[in-house]
């Protein structure tokens, strides 16, 4: 499938970096080396504030992050996961991302760093996002967030834990959510769609990185057919929130992000499917690359918008 002229351009100079394969490192250096790229996608927007919380978690506490917009408020919220296969990835990685949504949606964004695998597996990285979910609509009035307004949202592996989120929230009888925002989530762990075969490789995230992700999320491979790991095995999508879900068509992850989309559509939960031509997998961030990553952006913060109108 080939790659719109701007992706395939970021390959190339992805390419000549030669950086170890994610299926080849230890998990020290996987998220060594995603931080160090990261600082090649700045500068990052301004926001009006930001603000970190402790938060008390089943032996220990996480960070959130809370981003807030211009103006009086109480403000509506995006509680977001961050991708990077339950492994990598954290809040400074994704801080350019939720500082643009903060201004696109007019929002605030609560950013949680969920504790990470393989020091801890499955599944403490769903638990510790839906207690944070709890700490945050429990203490929305002292952080100037409107509790009847809020929404989950992620990338990848953050749109796997904003998916089971909705879930937890929908089953635990928990806080009321208006809409959930997954940005090529990963929803199966079978690893054998088509998408997984066609883009295995040279498309930035290969299917063997995700078998290591796999691997190391999972304390036992059977855990992967549990719908807190693989939300598209849940035996009903019902009574979940409206959805927008983004795929990239050269990603292995598109088919199942596609699936999840047509199984909540069949469940009555109203929801858009926007497919990214000529994108890979974690198009999103790099806006200053990208022209498809500022209209997912945008996308993204207008459906929120509206969610929260």
């Amino acid at each position: 499938m080939p790659l719109d002229p701007q992706a395939q351009s970021l390959v190339d100079a992805m390419a000549k970096l030669n950086l170890k394969p994610i299926e080849d490192s230890t998990p020290e250096e996987a998220r060594e080396s995603m931080r160090s790229r990261t600082a090649g996608l700045g500068p990052f927007d301004e926001v009006a504030a930001v603000t970190e919380h402790r938060v008390p978690v089943k032996g220990g506490e996480i960070t959130v992050r809370l981003y807030t917009p211009g103006g009086a408020g109480p403000h509506p919220a995006l509680v977001f996961y961050h991708g990077g296969g339950w492994v990598i990835g954290d809040l400074y990685t994704h801080d350019g991302i939720c500082r643009s949504l903060t201004n696109a949606a007019g929002c605030a964004v609560a950013s949680v760093d969920y504790r990470l695998a393989p020091e801890s597996k499955y599944p403490v990285a769903a638990e510790d996002s839906y207690v944070a979910l709890e700490w945050i609509a429990a203490n929305a009035a002292g952080l100037n967030i409107d509790g009847r307004r809020v929404a989950v949202g992620g990338d990848s592996a953050g749109g796997n834990l904003s998916a089971v989120v909705a879930l937890m929230a929908r089953d635990r009888k928990g806080p009321a959510l208006v809409y959930q925002a997954l940005i090529y989530p990963v929803t199966n762990s079978s690893l054998d769609t088509p998408s997984y075969h066609e883009n295995a490789t040279g498309y930035v995230l290969t299917r063997e990185a995700m078998r290591w992700f796999w691997r190391h999320y999972l304390e036992r491979d059977e855990q992967g057919r549990e719908p807190l790991a693989s939300p598209l095995l849940a035996p009903s999508l019902a009574g979940l929130p409206p959805a927008l879900v983004i795929t990239a068509a050269c990603d292995p992850l598109r088919d199942e992000g596609e699936a999840y989309a047509a199984r909540l559509r069949d469940a009555g939960v109203p929801v858009t499917l926007t497919r990214y031509e000529g994108m890979f997998h974690g198009f999103i961030r790099m806006t200053r690359f990208l022209d498809k990553a500022r209209g997912a952006v945008d996308e993204v913060a207008g459906s929120l918008r509206k969610a929260f109108a």
